[in-house]
């Protein structure tokens, strides 16, 4: 029997992950779906997926499964009959990473109460009542049209390295403080098309639903999220309408979509596209930070954190490896 929880330390896991002679591939997937015990669901999980050798952060809840992991190539098929094995991941739809890299170095389970946590009560609107799904092509003809609004469904870190043309950047930290933000927003166009995009398409299926509770007619969603309109998009040659980086909540931190670089530098306002923590780990403050403010500040956020790093405390290099995030 293996066993349900990680024993090795970052430094173990980061040796053994070097001492490896093959590639792995990065993958995502979900599904809202009643798990009537999401505890004896995840032991499941983790004991079949650690067999594997495959790493990742997965949350189960009542409502469903989300998953973010890497697979070894030569487990690869072994691992599509592991989540066909489950009837509740049976065909379930599995977005490929657009750049590969050390995404994570251990494997997480956890259960909680919701897999995306939106703050309202259990039963307050039908999750399965969703908005209309589109293509990658769908969605640029449809963001073309005079009577349409795009919103973008995920935190404010995440939209500003980067975001579709011409859409509503709501400043939120979290999923439920965006729902009444967005809800507020477009309270005075309720008669123009919604089109909602997040990362993999978990959160729109959410926000799409709620809207719809909420009287929103002419609600649609980015099908897959910028993840599958990456790939799309290059398959097809199609024109991009998103710009720039997709922030990832691993190690990659971002997937480049395009050479876009839409913002700057905290420090010194230099175009610049790339998440670190902060170095001192009291704060690890999450932030953008080009190489040269990198070098000044000690990897540091402020001059108060770098401070703390001259005095001693334990520290990294934001750019020799990328550290665990806090989302």
């Amino acid at each position: 029997m293996y066993k349900l929880a990680n024993n090795f330390s970052k430094e173990q896991a980061l040796e053994l992950l070097a001492s490896e002679r093959f590639a792995r591939r990065t993958v995502s997937f979900y599904r809202y779906v009643r798990i009537p015990d999401p505890n004896a669901f995840r032991n499941s999980l983790y004991a079949n997926f650690a067999s594997l050798r495959c790493l990742g952060r997965i949350y189960v809840a009542r409502e469903g499964i989300n998953a973010q992991m890497n697979v070894p190539e030569p487990n690869w098929d072994a691992f599509l009959k592991i989540l066909q094995s489950y009837h509740e991941l049976h065909g379930v739809p599995l977005k490929i990473a657009v750049e590969q890299g050390e995404s994570f170095w251990k494997l997480t389970i956890k259960v909680r109460n919701q897999i995306v946590a939106d703050g309202l009560p259990e039963g307050t609107y039908d999750i399965t009542n969703v908005g209309t799904h589109l293509t990658a092509s769908e969605f640029n003809r449809l963001a073309e049209a005079p009577d349409t609004l795009i919103v973008d469904m995920r935190n404010a870190y995440e939209s500003e390295i980067g975001h579709f043309e011409n859409a509503l950047l709501p400043k939120a930290a979290t999923f439920k403080e965006e729902l009444p933000l967005v809800k507020q927003a477009l309270e005075n166009h309720r008669g123009k098309k919604i089109l909602l995009y997040c990362t993999g398409g978990i959160r729109c299926e959410k926000a799409s639903a709620y809207l719809k509770h909420e009287g929103f007619e002419n609600v649609y969603q980015l099908h897959g999220g910028i993840i599958s309109y990456a790939h799309e998009i290059r398959e097809k040659r199609l024109p991009s309408k998103f710009k720039g980086k997709n922030f990832v909540f691993d190690e990659r931190r971002a997937e480049r979509v395009t050479d876009d670089v839409i913002s700057s530098c905290h420090q010194c306002a230099s175009p610049c596209d790339s998440h670190v923590n902060c170095s001192y780990l009291p704060c690890n403050n999450l932030f953008i930070q080009c190489p040269a403010c990198s070098e000044k500040m000690r990897g540091c956020c402020s001059e108060a954190c770098a401070s703390g790093v001259v005095d001693g405390a334990r520290t990294h290099n934001p750019w020799d490896h990328n550290p665990v995030l806090h989302h």
